[in-house]
């Protein structure tokens, strides 16, 4: 049924129940008016269901109103107004237009919201999205053109089509819902070039409806977020009510741990996680995130519940030790169980946060009096580089054993001392816990130029060979939890340490490693930049470059060498001399490989000179000081006193002039 034209006074009379007559009878209709005159900015989920909101309230606010006759006086009617001929409809089409219209209305800081501004209560969809059927082309720029119009023009141009009003019932309507300016609506309405049939499409029926899932992953995720913070908000408010101990009114601070879910969890066995033991074969990548969980007590609820205690909240009974730089807090979550097992004469748990590889070891019979041990090393950005292998277990006198990468085919034993002697195999069980393999003598400092050259307390360096199906990696203990690897090459394209000479140039090297043990040291790289022919025909010199890198970015370490030749065996040759040294500085890296040095060197026939050497981006070198001369080329050979000192410069490439390493 078609509603009358004739537009009622918002003086004229009704009753609650014309009102309703009219809502059941034109509701498709009214929902259809508000869903097209809402502002277009809402979702057409939100629309939809506002619409409906809308059409159910207009009969709220006619029973409020009361039924006619109740001794209300009507206003006076404005002249050439028409009779009503049914003001049940016009009084709840009113009351939709006005709701429509209040709710495109913008923000204001001092002027209340009206509930049209504010997401319906009911009607109430869960779990679901509602939208009207899809239109055409015809009816997505009728749409768009409604939107880039205003409210009041929306509602003229609606009425005129969808009610077929004429223009002075239009102006009289929205008088009544609150316009205050109905020509210039109606003036606004005219700019729509648009067929009003379009208006009674499906694409703007709230009543004819298709309804699909909202975005799940993300409901899942506000659920969880929700159910959290309620956790949190329990867990505060039990803690606000405790005495003393809690976040009461006499205390300013928390407890020494608070509970929350996050943490909790964090303590859970439960939670960790394990990864398979065929995943690094799939994984897209190759790192510790892909180690197997292996060992023999990954079930034993009771050891994992008191690692994760221990690292929350060690003791004074515990042992602590971390990388320099490293957080040594509580895991921010669940952690990655990596290994939990007997190793030798420890219970030993191996856990990776993301950030850091933390090591829980205790007595085999967990007897508390015995102490525990908690380590930390930082381990972000490992790669399959590095993430070879992780010390498991390190026995009093320096014997170590690794847990290796399930990638790791073989393993051997190499002394980095006895280049000649072949390494033997490292047999290694079947989770990849190694056999006890001697660590590195702890060496001593180089001797001066002009001493006799040895190796007092540094007889043995060993390093553990690791072979994948890449490459063969070799790598040693400098007494932290990630063992370094040993490369060998220009900064530029560093490269494992293969054949003779490079194997020959780290036996003369390895004790000098010393100098970073427990440094955080993830690589250590070993470069011949210049060969010098000596003075008085004493042989061949070599200058080498060692560069230590740190997981943590900072604190890098830089060791210029001086190789003097030597007339013993490879392999029992002394180590070479530090000439200079220098810490978180660029040069001989990757951004800055140019390298200068020089020591003072005596000859075997008792005189003395200054040698200096540059790596090849060097042009000419000059020495001032206590010796002057100045050589072209990146060496420089000059003649000296004993205890002369000599200030070395040099000219790159580019024209610029450096400064010695140091």
């Amino acid at each position: 049924m078609r509603p009358p034209p004739e537009v009622p006074s918002a003086a004229a009379r009704f009753d609650a129940g014309q009102s309703e007559a009219a809502l059941v009878e034109h509701y498709p209709r009214l929902t259809r008016l508000g869903y097209l005159v809402l502002p277009h900015s809402l979702s057409r989920d939100r629309r939809v269901l506002t619409a409906h909101a809308l059409a159910q309230r207009s009969l709220q606010a006619a029973r409020r109103a009361g039924p006619a006759g109740t001794g209300a006086v009507p206003l006076a009617r404005r002249p050439g107004r028409a009779e009503e001929a049914d003001p049940g409809y016009a009084y709840v089409r009113r009351q939709v237009l006005r709701g429509a219209l209040a709710a495109g209305r913008p923000w204001r800081l001092r002027r209340r919201p009206c509930r049209a501004q504010f997401p319906p209560a009911l009607p109430l969809t869960w779990g679901l999205r509602l939208f009207p059927h899809s239109g055409g082309a015809d009816e997505l720029a009728l749409e768009q053109r409604l939107s880039a119009v205003s409210g009041a023009a929306r509602a003229a141009f609606v009425l005129r089509g969808l009610e077929g009003l004429a223009d002075c019932e239009v102006r009289r309507v929205l008088s009544d819902a609150g316009v205050a300016d109905p020509h210039a609506a109606l003036m606004e309405a005219d700019g729509v070039s648009a067929a009003y049939a379009l208006l009674a499409s499906p694409e703007f029926d709230p009543c004819s409806l298709l309804a699909r899932p909202p975005d799940l992953p993300r409901r899942r995720r506000y659920v969880r977020a929700a159910l959290a913070g309620v956790a949190a908000l329990l867990v505060c408010g039990a803690l606000l009510g405790l005495p003393g101990e809690g976040w009461g009114r006499d205390s300013l601070s928390a407890p020494l741990y608070a509970r929350n879910p996050a943490a909790e969890e964090a303590q859970d066995p439960g939670a960790l996680l394990r990864v398979p033991t065929t995943f690094w074969q799939r994984s897209t990548r190759t790192d510790f995130t892909a180690w197997p969980t292996r060992g023999d007590r990954t079930e034993d609820t009771r050891l994992l519940r008191r690692a994760l205690r221990v690292w929350a909240r060690p003791g004074v009974g515990v042992r602590t030790s971390a990388t320099p730089r490293t957080p040594q807090g509580p895991p921010m979550g669940a952690a990655q169980l990596l290994y939990a097992g007997e190793v030798g004469a420890s219970a030993v748990v191996l856990f990776y946060d993301g950030l850091r590889v933390v090591r829980y070891a205790e007595p085999r019979d967990a007897d508390p009096s015995k102490g525990a041990a908690l380590d930390f090393a930082r381990v972000d950005g490992a790669d399959v580089t590095s993430a070879g292998a992780l010390v498991v277990d390190r026995a009093a006198e320096g014997a170590v054993r690794y847990l290796t990468a399930p990638w790791v085919r073989q393993a051997r034993v190499r002394d980095l001392l006895a280049p000649g002697r072949a390494p033997r195999a490292l047999h290694r069980s079947a989770d990849g816990v190694t056999d006890p393999v001697a660590g590195p003598a702890p060496g001593t400092a180089a001797a001066p130029a002009t001493a006799p050259l040895d190796r007092p307390g540094c007889r043995s360096w060993y390093a553990v060979e690791l072979a994948d199906d890449a490459a063969v990696r070799l790598m040693t203990d400098l007494g932290e939890l990630a063992p370094a690897r040993l490369t060998s090459g220009p900064p530029a394209r560093p490269h494992d340490v293969s054949g003779r000479a490079e194997y020959a140039s780290w036996a003369r090297t390895a004790c000098l490693l010393s100098a970073v043990r427990s440094h955080g040291v993830r690589t250590v790289n070993s470069w011949g930049y210049a060969a010098q022919s000596l003075p008085e025909g004493n042989g061949t010199a070599q200058w080498l470059c060692t560069r230590a890198e740190t997981w943590r970015g900072t604190g890098s370490r830089v060791l210029a060498q001086f190789q003097a030749p030597s007339g013993r065996p490879p392999g029992s040759r002394p180590p070479g001399v530090v000439a200079a040294r220098a810490e978180d500085s660029p040069e001989c890296g990757a951004r800055s490989p140019q390298v200068l040095a020089g020591v003072l060197w005596k000859s075997r026939g008792g005189r003395w000179y200054v040698l200096a050497a540059g790596s090849e981006q060097f042009t000419s070198l000059t020495a001032s000081g206590g010796v002057a001369g100045r050589a072209r080329g990146r060496l420089l050979a000059m003649p000296a006193g004993a205890g002369d000192r000599a200030r070395l410069t040099g000219r790159l490439v580019d024209g610029r002039q450096v400064g010695a390493l140091r």
